[in-house]
Formats: structure tokens, C-alpha cells, sequence
């Protein structure tokens, strides 16, 4: 009976250690379940951050494009008005004063356009006197700084010279930092100086 004790007794050990065995599986199983169920909630979230901060940063290079682009226009506008206006403001004829002088203050705002309203009207009567002439061609010009809304703009200007008291024409060099400024979707010179 002893032989037949052992035998019950090694195989409830083995039926047991079985028995732990495959509850020893499952537990593994249901914990490697559950890692991996972790791992790809884990992965969710990382892949909708990353999502997030790709439309984050595109949103954002998208606005500083879209601001440059506009930047890039005001300066090439504001550009093209100041050289017009360069000639606008350096042509001048003492038979045509008064049109050419309007011409200027349509052209001007702010600052700029009141000190030419009160100069001019000095400047008329010696121009008539000497019956002065001039006309100015910008050679280059370039950007100095540009927003949206002001632009300020350097120009070289040749200006031909011709009056009673030289009536050859005489060629005058100058350099002009020309501000632009947008008022009711016109570039202005609100600002003219010959440094």
C-alpha cells in the first residue's frame, strides 16, 4: 500500500503543479494582454500628440508665409510708388508750378506733406524768377525696412538742373530715404530725407 500512496501522492503533485502551471499561463497571458493593451493605448496618444504638434507647427509656418508673402508685396508696392514719386517730386517746370505741385501733395501724407504745403509757397516765386527746370530719373532704388504698412525705401535720383543762371543742364546726385505709408490703400510719402 505504501507503493500505491506514493503514486496518489506524485500524481496529485503532478496534477497540481499542472494545475499551477496553466493558471501560471494564464496569468502571463492576461498580463501580457494587458501590457500590450498599455503599449497600444500608449501608442494612441503618442501618435495623436505628434498629429497635434504637426498641425500646430503647420498652422504656424502657414501664418509666418502668409505674413511674409504679404510683407514681400507691401515692399514691392510701396517700392514701385516711392520711385514714381521720387520723379513726381524732383520734375518740376516754373511753367507748370501748380500742377506739379499738386502732384506732390497727392502723392504725400502726414508729416511730409505739411512741410511741402508750407514750403512751396516760398519755393514758387524763386523757381518763377529763375525760371527754373528739373527732371529726375531714379537709377536704383532698394528696401531698408518693410511692414505691411510702411515701407521705408532708398532711392538714387539723378535730377537734371537748368535756370537762368545755368542754362546748360547741370546733373545733381542725390541719395533720398523715401517712408511709404498705406492710407485708404494708396502708398503715401509720409517722409523724405537726404541723408
Amino acid at each position: 500500500m505504501s507503493i500505491d500512496s506514493e503514486a496518489v501522492t506524485d500524481e496529485t503533485v503532478t496534477d497540481e503543479s499542472t494545475d499551477a502551471r496553466v493558471a501560471g499561463t494564464d496569468d502571463n497571458e492576461d498580463g501580457n494582454r494587458s501590457g500590450r493593451g498599455r503599449l497600444t493605448r500608449s501608442l494612441l496618444v503618442l501618435t495623436a500628440v505628434v498629429a497635434v504638434a504637426a498641425l500646430a507647427a503647420a498652422a504656424v509656418l502657414g501664418t509666418q508665409l502668409r505674413n511674409a508673402r504679404a510683407v514681400d508685396d507691401a515692399a514691392r508696392a510701396a517700392s514701385e510708388a516711392a520711385r514714381q514719386f521720387a520723379v513726381t517730386l524732383t520734375s518740376v517746370d516754373s511753367a507748370s508750378l501748380d500742377a506739379d505741385f499738386a502732384a506732390v501733395l497727392r502723392g504725400s501724407t502726414g508729416e511730409f506733406a505739411q512741410m511741402y504745403a508750407e514750403s512751396s509757397e516760398q519755393l514758387e516765386q524763386l523757381l518763377i524768377d529763375n525760371q527754373a527746370r528739373a527732371e529726375g530719373v531714379v537709377v536704383e532704388s532698394g528696401i531698408k525696412s518693410a511692414t505691411t504698412t510702411k515701407v521705408e525705401v532708398l532711392l538714387f535720383v539723378d535730377q537734371s538742373v537748368t535756370n537762368t543762371l545755368v542754362p546748360e543742364p547741370r546733373l545733381d546726385r542725390s541719395r533720398v530715404v523715401m517712408t511709404m505709408e498705406l492710407a485708404d490703400g494708396r502708398w503715401l510719402a509720409s517722409k523724405v530725407d537726404l541723408p
